[in-house]
Protein backbone atom coordinates (compact mmCIF):
# COMPACT_ATOMS: atom_id res chain seq x y z
CA UNK A 1 0.00 0.00 0.00
CA UNK A 2 1.38 3.41 -1.00
CA UNK A 3 1.90 6.34 1.34
CA UNK A 4 -1.03 8.07 -0.35
CA UNK A 5 -3.27 5.06 0.34
CA UNK A 6 -2.11 4.98 3.96
CA UNK A 7 -2.90 8.66 4.34
CA UNK A 8 -6.38 8.10 2.86
CA UNK A 9 -7.08 5.22 5.28
CA UNK A 10 -5.92 7.29 8.28
CA UNK A 11 -8.15 10.16 7.15
CA UNK A 12 -11.16 7.84 6.88
CA UNK A 13 -10.45 6.39 10.34
CA UNK A 14 -10.26 9.89 11.84
CA UNK A 15 -13.68 10.76 10.41
CA UNK A 16 -15.43 7.46 11.17
CA UNK A 17 -15.54 7.67 14.96
CA UNK A 18 -16.54 4.39 16.69
CA UNK A 19 -20.16 4.09 17.89
CA UNK A 20 -21.09 2.92 21.38
CA UNK A 21 -22.92 -0.45 21.22
CA UNK A 22 -25.94 1.04 23.03
CA UNK A 23 -26.52 3.35 20.08
CA UNK A 24 -27.01 0.92 17.22
CA UNK A 25 -30.64 0.11 18.11
CA UNK A 26 -31.54 3.81 18.17
CA UNK A 27 -29.67 4.51 14.94
CA UNK A 28 -31.57 1.67 13.24
CA UNK A 29 -34.90 3.01 14.53
CA UNK A 30 -34.10 6.53 13.34
CA UNK A 31 -33.06 5.18 9.92
CA UNK A 32 -36.25 3.12 9.48
CA UNK A 33 -38.44 6.05 10.52
CA UNK A 34 -36.54 8.30 8.09
CA UNK A 35 -37.16 5.85 5.25
CA UNK A 36 -40.87 5.68 6.09
CA UNK A 37 -41.10 9.48 6.22
CA UNK A 38 -39.37 9.82 2.85
CA UNK A 39 -41.96 7.50 1.32
CA UNK A 40 -44.72 9.74 2.64
CA UNK A 41 -43.13 13.03 1.59
CA UNK A 42 -39.55 13.66 0.46
CA UNK A 43 -38.91 16.73 2.69
CA UNK A 44 -39.87 14.67 5.75
CA UNK A 45 -37.28 12.13 4.69
CA UNK A 46 -34.57 14.80 4.74
CA UNK A 47 -35.64 15.80 8.26
CA UNK A 48 -35.42 12.16 9.29
CA UNK A 49 -31.97 11.89 7.69
CA UNK A 50 -30.75 14.85 9.72
CA UNK A 51 -32.19 13.29 12.90
CA UNK A 52 -30.46 10.00 12.09
CA UNK A 53 -27.18 11.85 11.58
CA UNK A 54 -27.59 13.48 14.98
CA UNK A 55 -28.29 10.07 16.57
CA UNK A 56 -25.06 8.70 15.11
CA UNK A 57 -23.22 11.78 16.38
CA UNK A 58 -24.72 11.42 19.86
CA UNK A 59 -23.55 7.83 20.30
CA UNK A 60 -20.02 8.43 19.03
CA UNK A 61 -17.31 6.89 21.18
CA UNK A 62 -13.93 8.42 20.30
CA UNK A 63 -10.65 7.16 21.71
CA UNK A 64 -8.96 9.39 24.27
CA UNK A 65 -5.37 9.83 25.46
CA UNK A 66 -5.51 9.52 29.26
CA UNK A 67 -2.76 10.87 31.54
CA UNK A 68 -1.89 7.96 33.83
CA UNK A 69 0.48 9.39 36.43
CA UNK A 70 -0.37 8.11 39.89
CA UNK A 71 -2.70 10.43 41.80
CA UNK A 72 -4.37 12.13 38.85
CA UNK A 73 -8.18 12.27 38.79
CA UNK A 74 -9.49 12.78 35.26
CA UNK A 75 -12.90 13.84 34.10
CA UNK A 76 -15.37 10.97 33.75
CA UNK A 77 -17.39 12.87 31.14
CA UNK A 78 -17.34 15.48 28.39
CA UNK A 79 -19.12 18.71 29.23
CA UNK A 80 -18.99 21.98 31.09
CA UNK A 81 -17.77 22.15 34.68
CA UNK A 82 -21.03 23.61 35.87
CA UNK A 83 -20.35 23.90 39.58
CA UNK A 84 -17.64 23.24 42.16
CA UNK A 85 -18.93 23.21 45.71
CA UNK A 86 -18.46 21.70 49.17
CA UNK A 87 -21.20 19.30 50.26
CA UNK A 88 -21.88 16.02 52.03
CA UNK A 89 -21.82 13.11 49.53
CA UNK A 90 -24.94 10.98 49.02
CA UNK A 91 -25.33 8.58 51.94
CA UNK A 92 -25.45 5.54 49.66
CA UNK A 93 -21.78 6.08 48.76
CA UNK A 94 -20.60 5.53 52.34
CA UNK A 95 -18.15 8.42 52.05
CA UNK A 96 -18.90 9.74 55.53
CA UNK A 97 -20.76 12.83 56.74
CA UNK A 98 -17.97 15.36 56.26
CA UNK A 99 -18.16 17.75 53.32
CA UNK A 100 -16.13 17.01 50.21
CA UNK A 101 -15.47 18.99 47.07
CA UNK A 102 -18.01 18.07 44.41
CA UNK A 103 -17.31 18.81 40.75
CA UNK A 104 -20.45 18.73 38.61
CA UNK A 105 -20.07 18.24 34.86
CA UNK A 106 -23.10 18.99 32.71
CA UNK A 107 -23.51 17.19 29.39
CA UNK A 108 -25.70 18.68 26.69
CA UNK A 109 -27.14 16.63 23.83
CA UNK A 110 -24.11 17.39 21.62
CA UNK A 111 -21.46 16.10 24.04
CA UNK A 112 -19.96 12.62 23.97
CA UNK A 113 -22.00 10.69 26.56
CA UNK A 114 -19.68 7.74 27.14
CA UNK A 115 -18.42 7.85 30.75
CA UNK A 116 -14.90 6.96 31.89
CA UNK A 117 -13.19 5.91 35.12
CA UNK A 118 -11.60 8.96 36.82
CA UNK A 119 -8.89 7.12 38.78
CA UNK A 120 -7.37 3.67 39.14
CA UNK A 121 -8.70 1.50 41.94
CA UNK A 122 -11.46 -0.95 42.76
CA UNK A 123 -15.23 -0.53 42.81
CA UNK A 124 -16.00 -0.72 46.52
CA UNK A 125 -19.67 0.35 46.43
CA UNK A 126 -22.45 0.77 43.87
CA UNK A 127 -26.00 1.95 44.36
CA UNK A 128 -28.82 2.70 41.93
CA UNK A 129 -31.46 5.26 42.94
CA UNK A 130 -34.70 5.53 40.97
CA UNK A 131 -35.66 9.19 41.12
CA UNK A 132 -37.10 12.12 39.22
CA UNK A 133 -35.97 13.72 35.95
CA UNK A 134 -35.39 17.38 36.74
CA UNK A 135 -33.10 19.47 34.59
CA UNK A 136 -29.61 18.09 35.33
CA UNK A 137 -28.28 21.65 35.58
CA UNK A 138 -30.25 22.21 38.81
CA UNK A 139 -28.61 21.63 42.20
CA UNK A 140 -31.46 19.42 43.37
CA UNK A 141 -30.73 16.97 40.56
CA UNK A 142 -27.86 15.55 42.64
CA UNK A 143 -30.30 14.43 45.33
CA UNK A 144 -33.63 13.93 43.57
CA UNK A 145 -32.90 12.64 40.06
CA UNK A 146 -32.41 9.06 38.95
CA UNK A 147 -28.75 8.22 39.51
CA UNK A 148 -26.10 5.53 39.65
CA UNK A 149 -23.60 6.08 42.45
CA UNK A 150 -20.13 4.53 42.32
CA UNK A 151 -17.43 4.49 45.00
CA UNK A 152 -13.84 3.91 43.90
CA UNK A 153 -11.12 3.01 46.41
CA UNK A 154 -7.59 3.75 45.19
CA UNK A 155 -4.49 1.62 45.88
CA UNK A 156 -3.60 4.24 48.54
CA UNK A 157 -6.97 3.57 50.24
CA UNK A 158 -8.42 6.96 49.28
CA UNK A 159 -12.00 7.14 48.04
CA UNK A 160 -13.56 8.95 45.08
CA UNK A 161 -17.28 9.14 44.39
CA UNK A 162 -18.76 9.22 40.88
CA UNK A 163 -22.48 9.70 40.29
CA UNK A 164 -24.18 9.35 36.90
CA UNK A 165 -27.31 11.52 36.97
CA UNK A 166 -30.18 11.36 34.50
CA UNK A 167 -31.49 14.69 33.22
CA UNK A 168 -34.67 16.22 31.90
CA UNK A 169 -34.47 14.29 28.63
CA UNK A 170 -32.29 11.37 29.74
CA UNK A 171 -34.26 8.29 30.70
CA UNK A 172 -31.61 5.61 30.84
CA UNK A 173 -28.34 5.18 32.73
CA UNK A 174 -26.08 2.35 31.61
CA UNK A 175 -23.26 1.22 33.93
CA UNK A 176 -21.11 -1.82 33.17
CA UNK A 177 -19.33 -1.99 36.54
CA UNK A 178 -19.59 -4.53 39.37
CA UNK A 179 -18.57 -4.26 43.01
CA UNK A 180 -15.08 -5.59 43.59
CA UNK A 181 -14.02 -4.92 40.01
CA UNK A 182 -10.55 -3.44 39.38
CA UNK A 183 -10.55 -0.42 37.08
CA UNK A 184 -7.98 1.72 35.28
CA UNK A 185 -8.01 5.47 34.76
CA UNK A 186 -9.78 6.41 31.52
CA UNK A 187 -11.56 3.09 30.98
CA UNK A 188 -15.08 3.31 29.60
CA UNK A 189 -17.71 2.21 32.09
CA UNK A 190 -21.11 3.39 30.86
CA UNK A 191 -23.26 5.93 29.07
CA UNK A 192 -26.23 8.18 29.86
CA UNK A 193 -28.76 9.06 27.22
CA UNK A 194 -29.84 11.78 26.30
CA UNK A 195 -28.42 14.81 28.17
CA UNK A 196 -27.23 14.38 31.73
CA UNK A 197 -24.74 15.19 34.48
CA UNK A 198 -21.88 13.49 36.30
CA UNK A 199 -20.77 14.46 39.81
CA UNK A 200 -17.31 13.69 41.16
CA UNK A 201 -16.61 13.75 44.91
CA UNK A 202 -12.90 14.29 45.56
CA UNK A 203 -11.02 12.78 48.52
CA UNK A 204 -10.90 15.03 51.60
CA UNK A 205 -8.65 18.10 51.31
CA UNK A 206 -7.90 17.52 47.61
CA UNK A 207 -7.99 20.79 45.64
CA UNK A 208 -9.71 20.87 42.23
CA UNK A 209 -7.55 21.91 39.26
CA UNK A 210 -10.47 22.98 37.08
CA UNK A 211 -12.75 26.01 37.35
CA UNK A 212 -16.44 26.60 36.80
CA UNK A 213 -17.26 27.20 33.16
CA UNK A 214 -14.31 25.18 31.90
CA UNK A 215 -14.99 22.58 29.21
CA UNK A 216 -13.86 19.12 30.31
CA UNK A 217 -12.93 16.23 28.03
CA UNK A 218 -13.77 12.80 29.39
CA UNK A 219 -10.71 10.65 30.06
CA UNK A 220 -8.31 13.52 29.39
CA UNK A 221 -8.98 16.65 31.48
CA UNK A 222 -7.31 16.48 34.91
CA UNK A 223 -9.85 17.43 37.58
CA UNK A 224 -7.49 17.08 40.54
CA UNK A 225 -4.11 15.73 41.62
CA UNK A 226 -4.03 13.86 44.92
CA UNK A 227 -0.28 14.37 45.20
CA UNK A 228 -0.28 18.11 44.41
CA UNK A 229 -0.23 21.03 46.84
CA UNK A 230 -1.27 23.53 44.18
CA UNK A 231 -3.82 26.14 45.26
CA UNK A 232 -7.27 26.28 43.72
CA UNK A 233 -7.28 27.87 40.29
CA UNK A 234 -9.13 30.95 39.12
CA UNK A 235 -9.87 32.02 35.56
CA UNK A 236 -11.45 34.65 33.34
CA UNK A 237 -13.59 34.39 30.25
CA UNK A 238 -12.05 35.76 27.02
Amino acid sequence: MSNQDNHLMETIKSVLVPIHPAGWMFIAIFAVVSLALSMLWAPLGWIGLIATGWCIYFFRDPDRITPIREGLIVSPADGVVQKITKCVPPSELDLGISERTRISIFLNIFNVHVNRIPIEGSISKMHYHAGAFFNAALDKASEENERQSIKITTPDDLTVGVVQIAGLVARRILCDLKEGQSVKTGERFGIIRFGSRVDVYLPPDVIPLVIEGQVAVGGETVLADIKSNESQRVGTKH
